[in-house]
């Protein structure tokens, strides 16, 4: 069975694939709604007014008063940018940020599995400070260059690095395919620089197969974009799935995506009733998300394969499954992401991403911090030599034993 880009990254970094960014791709989107306008809020009552003046003294004295304050390292902008940065921070949220114009644009890409970039993918390493290369995608210009799995990035076009988000500093890489980037990596204590030409990179966003030596169809869905239900319908049509003795719907490094895109998932495998529940908190209304009646028909057992990094949508589809008794779930307990964002776009070009909902499942089950726990519990070590994705891989070996077990007991029901 051919190995997806997640597989890689997977056996590489295991604790580390739900924090990564790829340059070709908002990453970590997590589960959200659409992006829409904040920018109709009315004006400010007195009590407000009079709340945020400390803010605009403070602006002010900073302008006009602070040692040599057109020669420092700061904008206006930049004191815009740390103020409301501070004021989301308040919150306590890690799932709630402010975006600045360069970031929010970056974030806001539509998942559709291309993108223009160099084609890595990054995490930041404290140890070493400063952001590092976690793999380097196959026919990317990254690897056209050199680029190598460990480098770090120390510099930009001229500009240092060292102390970037990975969010700032993919907001510095990519740009418009055909053009180019100067990158200055550390590799083994070395200075090494690359003029890097960025191209349009295409990820696929599903695999399908029939798994070797058996008669069990297999997906595997990367993130829950606009298109995933398409993508599912067509794999389930192309596998003749309901011909087969099973269906394993593998979201392991399933970091989420869209909420839309989670229902209309799982609405593919559940006929009828509700999905979800947002519930808004302080006692305001909450909503319940039924199936959408676009039933895929499926008639075959479904194991549902998910772990440690399946986050945010994967576990509303894994986990309304297992409540309406649609799937096993099989693997490890998922992330563990029970809220919903909405993106709001700013006056400045920027935006804001805000909790405004949790969700629960059908059985009113909370997953925040605690994750879904799969009914079969199968780890995988990456140290022990198993071939993730691969013939050797425990948890998928798992889900074929559990379907072909399923299916002898079934043709012994019917004898």
């Amino acid at each position: 069975m051919k190995s997806s880009l997640w597989w890689h990254l997977r056996a590489q970094f295991p604790i580390y694939v739900a924090a990564a960014i790829i340059f070709i791709a908002g990453f970590a989107l997590g589960n959200l709604t659409n992006p829409a306008n904040a920018q109709n809020i009315g004006t400010l009552s007195e009590e407000e007014e009079t709340l945020f003046q400390p803010l605009w003294e403070t602006y002010r004295l900073i302008l006009d008063q602070y040692v040599d304050p057109y020669e420092a390292e700061f904008t206006p902008q930049q004191l815009l940018d740390g103020a409301i940065s501070g004021m989301i921070d308040a919150l306590g949220d890690e799932h709630s940020g402010y975006m600045n114009p360069e970031s929010f644009a970056l974030q806001n890409t539509d998942l559709s599995g291309e993108f223009d970039g160099i084609g890595v993918v990054i995490r930041r390493n404290e140890d070493l400070g400063g952001i590092e290369v976690v793999n380097v995608l196959a026919g990317s210009p990254a690897e056209s260059v050199g680029v190598q799995v460990g480098d770090i990035f120390r510099e930009v076009d001229g500009v240092d690095v060292s102390e970037d988000t990975n969010l700032e500093l993919a907001a510095k890489v990519r740009g418009p395919a055909g053009t180019d980037v100067n990158i200055t990596f550390e590799r083994e204590g070395e200075l090494i620089d690359l003029t890097i030409t960025r191209a349009r990179i295409n990820i696929p966003n599903i695999e399908y197969s029939i798994i070797e030596d058996t008669n069990i169809a297999y997906i595997q869905l990367n993130q829950f974009t606009s298109e995933a239900r398409d993508q599912i319908d067509e794999a389930l049509a192309e596998l003749d799935v309901n011909s087969r003795d099973g269906l394993i719907f593998d979201l392991r490094g399933n970091p989420g995506g869209l909420l839309t895109s989670a229902i209309d998932v799982s609405s593919a495998f559940i006929k009828s009733g509700p999905i979800l529940i947002e519930d808004f908190g302080s006692n305001r209304d909450e909503i319940v998300f039924e199936a959408t009646g676009d039933f895929s028909g499926i008639t075959v057992p479904l194991v549902v394969l998910v772990d440690e990094t399946s986050a945010s949508a994967s576990e509303l589809v894994s986990g309304a499954l297992q409540d309406t008794d649609n799937a096993i779930i099989i693997g490890e307990t998922t992330l563990g992401k029970g809220t919903v964002q909405t993106w709001r776009s700013l006056s400045n070009g920027g935006g804001i991403r805000l909790t405004i909902a949790r969700w629960l499942t059908p059985d009113r089950n909370w997953i925040h911090g605690a994750g879904v726990t799969p009914d079969i519990m199968i780890d995988w070590d990456p140290d022990d030599g198993s071939d993730f994705g691969g013939p050797n891989d425990p948890q998928l070996s798992a889900a074929v034993d559990y379907l072909q077990t399923y299916d002898v007991i079934e043709t012994i029901e019917k004898q």
